[in-house]
């Protein structure tokens, strides 16, 4: 193995060689400096040297909501005095003379922020969990002048809402409304809000992702930054670096820093013209949609796990009439692919109800198309969707094919699933159990919380009636008496 000599170590030289080494790179380092300085250089390639510029462009667009709603006391204990207990064997008149009564009512403070939209109407757009249930709201701007304002269109299912001040707002623009759908992730952008009542906050980040599904609720499709945003922040605006508006900061993550939530502006803009109607009316279907999962894909022998695949059809709703079955998987609506249930509830949300449209779905291995006239939104939803319950003291459910999977049946199983036994009632004395699914009631077959309404109403309070049950891989027959409700 050859050996590479090197030189014995000289103090004196190996001195020499550093001293000039270090200062050749402080010469360099600050003519880089100066060179820097001159022309402007940047931590990274479009990033703003300064803010400065911007937040004088739309600063004065950007105001603060404070809201007073009224709480109405329950009935129960004073909130100073002792249990419910201690008060049952004293007597109220007892503990008032001494705690005195409680308000009925108390008036709770909120701050929030918003954006002007179009000051001559006096509009601002913001957060429905800013202004829902405010009896009173106040806006006030960045020159402190203040106006009185009331909630024009409320949309809690997008978390948006349109206020208005009842005079025009002393604010020469409206911030203009950008596009969503094409900024990029990386882009720098900007938020401006009240964050724990420090108005005119600004703080800077990036747009960290799009298309963000949180569990906010069925039309989820959030812009994520590390933009700072706390609470105050609501209903203030998330800016790209032209001054445009880009989405409406509305969430964070409680146990997370530098995870902020902002509703996209296009999802705004398309709800606009209904949040000044004061009500916002969405298309329907009427069925029950779930994930096309990898092992579904392969069951149902589909090239890709896309689509919406339909988990149940509610009975004369819009997805009956035009001949949707459960079953079936939606690949597009209205001449657009769904690749995932939320796009085929957005895009369903988004059609105006009366309106005809193309649904694609496959079934049994095949492409077909059907014509769908869209219906609007009941404010309740079918019963023939919901849990039911009943005077057993049982709580059922059609089971669907994504309930099969979550109480460990199989996905083609039938039948009534009970969600819930109340206890002490005959149910539950008869040792029925969640999970257990009812089969038969009174030798009838049954399959969906209608045929199983349908049977027990027809008995009266005190008559008993025979269910036929499966639990795991048994079956058994049950007599139940049907309670006064």
């Amino acid at each position: 193995m050859g050996i590479l000599r090197i030189g014995r170590f000289k103090p004196y030289e190996s001195g020499l060689i550093l001293g000039i080494t270090v200062l050749a790179f402080l010469l360099m380092l600050m003519v880089q400096t100066a060179v820097g300085a001159e022309e402007g250089v940047k931590p990274y390639p479009n990033a703003p040297i300064s803010f400065t510029e911007l937040v004088d462009q739309v600063a004065n667009e950007v105001v603060n909501i404070s809201t007073t709603t009224v709480i109405k006391r329950g009935p129960g204990p004073s909130q100073f005095g002792p249990h419910k207990q201690f008060r049952d064997f004293f007597g109220d008149d007892f503990f008032e003379r001494f705690f005195g009564q409680m308000p009925k009512e108390r008036r709770q403070r909120s701050l929030g922020s918003g954006v002007v939209i179009d000051p001559k109407k006096g509009y601002i757009l913001t957060n429905n969990h800013v202004v829902a249930n405010a009896e009173e709201i106040n806006v006030r701007l960045v020159d402190g002048k203040e106006y009185k304002a009331e909630v024009v269109g409320r949309d809690p299912k997008t978390d948006l809402a349109l206020i208005k001040t009842k005079k025009s707002l002393d604010v020469k623009s409206g911030a203009p409304l950008g596009d969503s759908d094409t900024v990029k992730v990386g882009e720098w952008v900007m938020a401006i809000g009240n964050p724990f009542g420090l108005e005119r906050t600004v703080t800077v980040g990036i747009l960290s992702a799009k298309g963000r599904v949180i569990g906010a609720g069925p039309y989820d499709d959030f812009l994520q930054t590390d933009a700072a945003i706390n609470p105050g922040n609501s209903g203030g605006p998330l800016f790209n670096m032209k001054g445009e508006v880009i989405g409406i900061n509305t969430a964070i993550v409680a146990t997370g820093q530098g995870i902020g939530f902002a509703i996209p502006i296009n999802i705004a803009k398309e709800l606009l013209p209904q949040l000044e109607k004061g009500k916002v009316i969405r298309g329907w279907l009427g069925v029950s949609i779930q994930e096309v999962t990898e092992d579904i894909a392969k069951s149902f022998k589909l090239e890709k796990a896309e689509g919406a695949l339909v988990a149940e059809v509610i009975e004369d709703s819009p997805a009956e009439k035009s001949g949707l079955e459960r079953g079936d998987i939606v690949i597009s609506f209205d001449g657009k692919n769904v690749a995932s249930p939320n796009e085929l509830q957005r895009a369903v949300a988004n059609t105006p109800p009366n309106k005809r449209v193309k649904a694609e779905v496959m079934r049994d291995g095949k492409t077909r198309t059907l014509t769908v006239k869209v219906g609007a939104m009941p404010d309740e939803i079918p019963e023939t969707a919901k849990a039911v319950t009943t005077g057993l003291g049982l709580t059922v459910q059609t089971l669907t094919p994504e309930l099969a999977e979550q109480f460990d049946w199989p996905r083609d199983e039938k039948g009534v699933l009970i969600t819930d036994v109340e206890s002490g009632s005959a149910g539950a004395e008869a040792g029925l159990r969640r999970g257990d699914l009812v089969k038969e009631i009174n030798l009838q077959v049954v399959e969906d919380t209608k045929q199983y309404k349908r049977l027990v109403g027809k008995a009266k309070a005190g008559e008993s009636l025979l269910l036929f049950v499966k639990r795991g891989s048994r079956t058994f027959y049950i007599t139940l008496t049907l309670e006064s409700e």
